[in-house]
C-alpha cells in the first residue's frame, strides 16, 4: 500500500488543491506555489496512475468527478496532518504565521468570541485566522471533514477530540412587558401554554428546548422557526412568542432574560480539532482560547 504515499503524494496534493479552488487550474497552481503547467502534469500523473477519470471539461475551467471530489475529500485531513507533523518534528513550522480555520457556534457571535479573536490579531498580526459561524453540527462535521482546525462547539462532540472550557447557561427570554418579566426567576413550568420561538429541530437548542419542556410536563407550542438567533430575540421583543436562549449582552430593550430554576439548563462548551496535531498557528490560536475565553453564565 505504501506504493500510492511513494509515488503519488504531490499528485494527490495537487488534487486537493485543485477540488479546494472549484477546479481553476491557475489558482491552485498559485496555492501550490507551482507553474500551472507542473500542476496540469501532476493531475495528469495521477489519472494515469489510478486509472480513473479525475476531471470534466467545463467551458474553460474543469469539475471535478464524483470520484475525484470523493478522494479529495478523503486524504485532504491525511495529508494536513502528514504536512504538520513533518513541519513540527524538522523545526520547519512556524508557530506565528500561517491561517487557522476557527469555527465557534451561532450563539457566540456578539461580545466574547469576537473581542478575544480582535486580540489574538493584536498580539500575533502574522496569524491570519479564517471565520466559520455555524451550528454545532456543522462546525462537527466541517472538523472531521478537515475543514476547520479548531473550533468552539456546543455541546460538547462525542466523536471529536476536545477539551471542555465551560458551560452556557440558558434562560428565559420574554417580552419586556410579558406577565413573568418582572420575576425574579421562573420555572420552565410556568412557559406552558405560551408560543414558543425556536431555531429548526437540527439545532441542538431546539431539542433541548422541547426536552426540558417534556420534563416540565408539556410539549412547547413552537409556532415560529427561524435559524438566526438574532431574529429570534427581535421576534420576541414584538410580543410573539418566548424562546429559550444563551445571555447575549447586546441584546434588544424589548426583551428580557429571565433566570430559570427547577433543571440544569446549561450546555457544555468545548475547544474541539479534527487532527492529532494541528498546526503551530492553530495550537497558538487553541491555548489563548483556553487560557481567555470565559463562557458568559
Amino acid at each position: 500500500m505504501d506504493q500510492w504515499t511513494v509515488r503519488l503524494a504531490p499528485q494527490l496534493r495537487a488534487l486537493v488543491a485543485l477540488d479546494a479552488n472549484d477546479g481553476h487550474m491557475t489558482r491552485a497552481a498559485a496555492e501550490l506555489r507551482i507553474p500551472q503547467s507542473s500542476m496540469s502534469r501532476r493531475i495528469t500523473a495521477l489519472q494515469a496512475a489510478l486509472r480513473i477519470p479525475l476531471l470534466v471539461h467545463d467551458g474553460r475551467t474543469v469539475r471535478l468527478t464524483r470520484e475525484a471530489h470523493r478522494l479529495a475529500t478523503r486524504i485532504r485531513v491525511s495529508l494536513d496532518e502528514i504536512d504538520h507533523v513533518v513541519a513540527e518534528v524538522t523545526g520547519d513550522a512556524d508557530p506565528d504565521h500561517g491561517t487557522v480555520r476557527f469555527g465557534f457556534p451561532l450563539t457566540m457571535g456578539s461580545g466574547v468570541v469576537p473581542d478575544l479573536l480582535a486580540d489574538f490579531r493584536w498580539r500575533h498580526p502574522g496569524i491570519r485566522v479564517l471565520l466559520k459561524q455555524a451550528n454545532g453540527s456543522e462546525l462537527c462535521a466541517d472538523l472531521l471533514a478537515g475543514d476547520l482546525d479548531l473550533a468552539v462547539v456546543i455541546p460538547a462532540p462525542d466523536r471529536i477530540r476536545h477539551s471542555r472550557i465551560g458551560d452556557q447557561k440558558i434562560f428565559a427570554v420574554l417580552p419586556i412587558d410579558h406577565r413573568l418579566s418582572g420575576a425574579g426567576v421562573i420555572s420552565l413550568s410556568d412557559l406552558a401554554g405560551e408560543m414558543f420561538i425556536a431555531n429548526p429541530s437540527s439545532y441542538h437548542l431546539r431539542r433541548v428546548t422541547e426536552s426540558w419542556c417534556r420534563e416540565a410536563g408539556y410539549t412547547p407550542d413552537i409556532g415560529i422557526e427561524v435559524t438566526e438567533f438574532a431574529t429570534i430575540r427581535e421576534l420576541v421583543g414584538r410580543g410573539l412568542g418566548v424562546a429559550l436562549l444563551p445571555h447575549d449582552e447586546r441584546a434588544p430593550d424589548d426583551t428580557i432574560e429571565v433566570t430559570l430554576v427547577g433543571g440544569d439548563y446549561t450546555r457544555s462548551i468545548a475547544l474541539a480539532s479534527g487532527v492529532v496535531t494541528p498546526a503551530p498557528p492553530a495550537l497558538r490560536l487553541r491555548e489563548y482560547l483556553r487560557a481567555h475565553l470565559t463562557p458568559p453564565t
